[in-house]
C-alpha cells in the first residue's frame, strides 16, 4: 500500500505540472487558440506578459508557482499523513514531487509536450523546500530585470544565485544533497533558455519594457 500512494503522488505531481495554465488562459479569457503560435513560442508567464499582457501574464506567473508549491509541500505531506513515508524522508519526497512537477511544466502531457520553462514551477517548488534562499533569489531576479530587463538572464541568475548560496554556512542546507539539487536545478534553467543565451550574444533578445526606460 505505501508504494501506491507514492505513485499516486508522484503522478499527481507530474499532472499537477502538466497543467497548460498560458495555453488555458489565452483560449478561456482571450480566444486565443495556442499561444505558442506567438511571441517566444513559450507557454509560460514570460510570454503571456508580452502577449496577453500583466493581468493575464501575472495570472499564470503565480497559478504556475502555485503547481510547483503544492506538489512540492502539500503532497509529501499527504504521504506522511497516511503513513506512506517516514517525517525523515519527506524532504527527498519534497524534491521529487516538485521535480516531477516542473517536468510537467517543460513537456505537459495535456499540450502535446510542449510547454514552458520551468522558472516559475521551480520558484513554487523552491519556496516550499528552502523559502529562506529564494527570498534573495527573489531579490537578485528584480535587481537583474531592473538593470538590464531581460528576464532570461534574470532567470538564470536567480537559478544560479540559489544554487551558490547553498554553499555559504548562512544559507547551508541540513541536507548536502539539497546543495546538489540547486546546481541541476540551475543546469536545467540554463538548459531551457539555451536559445535566450543564443539571442542573447547576438543582441536580439527582447528586452522588458519599464516607464522609465527608453
Amino acid at each position: 500500500m505505501p508504494l501506491l500512494y507514492i505513485a499516486l503522488a508522484l503522478l499527481a505531481a507530474y499532472l499537477l505540472g502538466s497543467i497548460p495554465t498560458a495555453l488555458w488562459v489565452g483560449r478561456r479569457f482571450f480566444h486565443l487558440a495556442d499561444i505558442r503560435e506567438h511571441g517566444s513560442g513559450n507557454a509560460g508567464a514570460t510570454n503571456t506578459f508580452r502577449v496577453l499582457g500583466p493581468k493575464a501574464g501575472t495570472a499564470v506567473l503565480l497559478i504556475d508557482a502555485l503547481k510547483g508549491f503544492v506538489a512540492a509541500y502539500y503532497l509529501p505531506q499527504w504521504l506522511v499523513a497516511q503513513g506512506a513515508i517516514a517525517p525523515e524522508h519527506e524532504l527527498y519526497y519534497r524534491l521529487a514531487c516538485g521535480a516531477l512537477a516542473v517536468v510537467g511544466h517543460i513537456y505537459p502531457v495535456f499540450a502535446q509536450f510542449r510547454g514552458g520553462k520551468g522558472v516559475a514551477t521551480i520558484l513554487g517548488m523552491m519556496l516550499g523546500v528552502a523559502p529562506a534562499t529564494v527570498g534573495v533569489c527573489m531579490l537578485v531576479f528584480i535587481v537583474m530585470l531592473l538593470l538590464f530587463r531581460y528576464v532570461s538572464l534574470a532567470s538564470m541568475t536567480a537559478g544560479v544565485t540559489f544554487a551558490l548560496l547553498q554553499l555559504l554556512p548562512q544559507f547551508r542546507p541540513a541536507q548536502p544533497f539539497l546543495v546538489y539539487v540547486g546546481f541541476l536545478l540551475a543546469a536545467l534553467l540554463i538548459y531551457t533558455h539555451r536559445a535566450n543565451i543564443g539571442r542573447l550574444r547576438s543582441g536580439t533578445e527582447s528586452r522588458v519594457p519599464l516607464p522609465w526606460a527608453k
